[in-house]
């Protein structure tokens, strides 16, 4: 059976779909505002995700008499701190010898965005400590270099955590003020 609308019914119904379709379109743009307003909030579970994807990695130095195994990264944010920690497994080996992880190393690091990676990268990062029971525990000169140099390169050439093409498009022209540790929370201030 064929049952037909009057005007004012049907009328009602696209004023009520558009209203809808109105205020859809309101909170969709509200939450783009929201996360691209003047910061962008990461936390240490997106950071940690990344980093988890990219270790364990081998270097090698001086013609391979020497390679670091850094392995099983953990990252945290400290609430009350305003750099992030990062611990992971260290072997060193030497002279042919594999360096399967054997010690552990913590980092200090403030962070800084590159837009060369479209990345964030450890800024001025310090070795909190360093514990290596193969090599009799405290780390020798040589091992402390090594790791100190790895640190160096580290910082300058490889981002802890990496825009995705999404972001990156959704930043579009603003630009990126400074990178601050606040509150648990890893914070990328926007500029216009």
């Amino acid at each position: 059976m064929h049952r037909q609308h009057s005007p004012i019914r049907v009328a009602a119904c696209i004023a009520a779909a558009c209203a809808a379709l109105s205020m859809a379109a309101c909170s969709n743009l509200g939450a783009i505002a929201a996360m691209l307003g003047n910061e962008l909030d990461f936390t240490a579970p997106q950071l940690q995700a990344q980093l988890d994807r990219r270790f364990p990695r081998d270097y090698r130095k001086l013609d391979g008499l020497l390679a670091l195994r850094i392995a099983n990264p953990r990252l945290s944010i400290p609430v009350d701190g305003h750099r992030l920690q990062l611990d992971f497994d260290v072997g060193v080996g030497t002279l042919g010898r594999e360096a399967s992880p054997s010690g552990h190393m913590a980092i200090a690091s403030g962070l800084r965005f590159d837009a060369g990676t479209h990345g964030l990268h450890l800024d001025q990062p310090t070795l909190e400590s360093a514990d290596f029971p193969g090599l009799g525990g405290a780390m020798n000169a040589t091992g402390r270099e090594l790791v100190n140099r790895w640190l160096e390169d580290y910082a300058r050439n490889e981002p802890v955590y990496r825009f995705d093409n999404g972001l990156v498009e959704r930043i579009g022209a603003r630009r990126i003020d400074s990178t601050t540790i606040d509150n648990g929370q890893v914070v990328v201030h926007l500029g216009q």
